[in-house]
């Protein structure tokens, strides 16, 4: 027994010395701890420890047992991070930022279009309280759309690229340097309880951006940014954002659709129980004029609440290139604004239909819609505008139909 109980502590303290610690986990199991500071990762923001992130989640990728990689509380620096699969670790592995992770102000550091990116991993799960700082800040005068000639692309905080059967939840973002959060080419992925922050007038820092994706939900989400809250690009399908709270920002879109010829199809988008509070648009689909032939089809958008937006229901087939001859060729069929509540702003119309003279919108419904003027205007909401679209308005409309 004595021998045997030597060995114990021998391995125990093998285990410390390689930053390795076992833990209980969610009851079930023991998982492996695999903290960054044991890998080389300093607090205090001034040591780069994206190395010591890398080789942290390269163990845990290539264990055996149950892992979780912990950020711990302090701030850590960071330059461009990749964690990249696949993993032998049962799923899910768990990452847990209990800290925050600061941003490298250089750009120099970053050769690609982000920061942190989770890729080819099948099961992983993000949470633990923490914040991404972009620190932003320091760089959107570099914006991303090339205001100034040769800026460079500026990094999304976080990617998940062909992540699938995956989460985030409990995470803070803010003032991303480009997008805060990216989920391209997922599926089965689940977005939950994030805080978003950035100004109203920082350039393209979208709150979440969904692309190429199936049966991704984004819930419970609080979101003020300078562009979209939620953006949903091409190539989805089955996409749920409910419960989100947005504002300052762009709102809630499908699109840009149709600026790349390589863009696929989007089918089946709902937006529901959504507060858009000061925002420039509510709920908005954008298409590029001269697009390559898509569709984006069976789209809802129901139980709104806006305070105080500017162009609370809008499709706008012109977006972004009016000087292209050209019009779009994204066919936007089967979509339903119902029980939009709340105010706009009386600079513009509250609803405006413009789309494609190539490919007219198709089953667009409008249902119990009424918005009022934000309390002291003075004036009346401009009239509704459509263009090429046949629209049906039902129940409640207020302002009336086109």
């Amino acid at each position: 027994m004595e021998i045997k109980a030597g060995i114990f502590v021998i391995l125990g303290i093998a285990l410390l010395s390689t930053g390795v610690e076992c833990i209980p986990r969610r009851g079930l199991s023991a998982a492996t701890v695999f903290d960054i500071t044991s890998f080389g990762a300093k607090p205090g923001g001034k040591k780069d420890s994206a190395l010591a992130m890398i080789r942290t989640w390269n163990k845990a990728c290539e264990s055996t047992e149950a892992a979780k990689v912990v950020i711990p509380e302090g701030e850590f620096r960071a330059g461009e991070v990749v964690f990249q699969g696949p993993c032998t670790a049962p799923k899910p592995i768990v990452i847990e930022i209990q800290g925050t992770l600061l941003a490298d102000t250089d750009l120099s550091v970053f050769t690609s279009n982000y920061w942190v990116s989770i890729e080819h991993v099948d099961g992983v799960e993000v949470t633990g309280g923490g914040t991404f700082n972009g620190r932003g800040e320091d760089v959107w005068q570099f914006d991303a759309d090339e205001k100034i000639k040769n800026a460079p692309l500026l990094p999304v905080s976080l990617v998940f690229q062909n992540a699938n059967h995956s989460s985030i939840h409990g995470i803070k973002f803010v003032n991303s340097k480009g997008f805060h959060m990216k989920v391209s080419d997922c599926s089965e992925f689940s977005v939950s309880k994030l805080h978003i922050s950035a100004p109203g007038n920082s350039p393209n820092t979208d709150g979440v951006h969904i692309s190429g994706s199936t049966n991704v939900n984004v819930t419970d989400l609080v979101v003020g940014t300078g562009d979209d809250c939620v953006s949903i690009g091409d190539g989805n399908t089955n996409l749920l954002v409910a419960n989100v709270t947005c504002g300052p920002g762009h709102g809630i879109s499908i699109g840009s659709l149709g600026k790349r010829e390589q863009e696929t199809d989007v089918n089946g988008v709902t937006v529901r129980n959504c507060t858009l509070i000061g925002t420039s648009n509510g709920a908005r689909i954008k298409t590029f004029r001269a697009s390559p032939k898509l569709k984006a089809s069976s789209i809802v958008f129901e139980d709104l609440i806006l305070q105080n937006v500017t162009n609370p229901i809008i499709i706008d087939q012109d977006y972004g290139s009016k000087s292209k001859i050209e019009p779009s060729n994204v066919e936007i069929s089967n979509v339903h604004f119902r029980n939009i509540k709340g105010t706009a702003a009386i600079r513009k119309p509250a609803i405006t239909l413009t789309c494609s003279e190539s490919v007219p919108c198709k089953g667009v419904e409008l249902s119990d819609i009424d918005i009022v003027p934000v309390e002291g205007a003075k004036g009346k909401l401009k009239p509704n505008a459509c263009l090429n679209i046949k629209a049906v308005f039902k129940g409640k409309s207020n302002p009336g139909a086109c």
